[in-house]
């Protein structure tokens, strides 16, 4: 890992956080470590393995995101501007634990274990309507073709990783 010191999660936190993950709509749960305004903003991701989250970047300069691995083995897909997959990193225990995503670049998560947890940073103050872009060539989160996309990212995953 790098020489970010990544706050501690008690067994109980954790416990909690994957338990409210799996009990949410859309099968995560994000543990905000921030205020509200903050310029430097700090979260623990609580993913299940079912969660799908829309493909999407992060507009300003300063939206660099940090995703550090805490539990379970994620793959982060990163994509051109048609939607076409240009790279795939597995984040795992004693592997690659640390992705830096650039600013204004498309990309998700595909969790490949029942649930993963990340520790996520980002600089720049958060606002809904200028936090992130989603990508138009994907499914919506709560569209009724995102379980069949999601199925697809997860075998081209199998395919890139043999």
């Amino acid at each position: 890992m790098s020489n970010v010191q990544i706050p501690s999660l008690s067994d109980q936190e954790m416990d909690d956080g994957i338990i409210q993950a799996r009990n949410s709509d859309r099968k995560r749960f994000p543990k905000l470590l921030h205020k509200q305004g903050d310029e430097f903003n700090k979260v623990f991701n609580f993913m299940m393995h079912d969660s799908y989250m829309q493909p999407h970047l992060h507009p300003g300069v300063e939206k660099v995101e940090h995703i550090y691995l805490i539990k379970g083995r994620i793959a982060a897909l990163f994509f051109d501007d048609t939607g076409e997959i240009k790279q795939c990193a597995i984040l795992e225990t004693g592997g690659t634990e640390l992705i830096v995503v650039p600013a204004f670049t498309w990309h998700t998560y595909v969790m490949l274990t029942d649930y993963a947890v990340t520790y996520e940073t980002m600089m720049g103050v958060y606002k809904p309507e200028t936090w992130k872009e989603f990508a138009k060539w994907a499914p919506r989160e709560d569209s009724l073709k995102s379980p069949d996309y999601l199925a697809l990212l997860k075998r081209e995953v199998s395919k890139l990783t043999l």
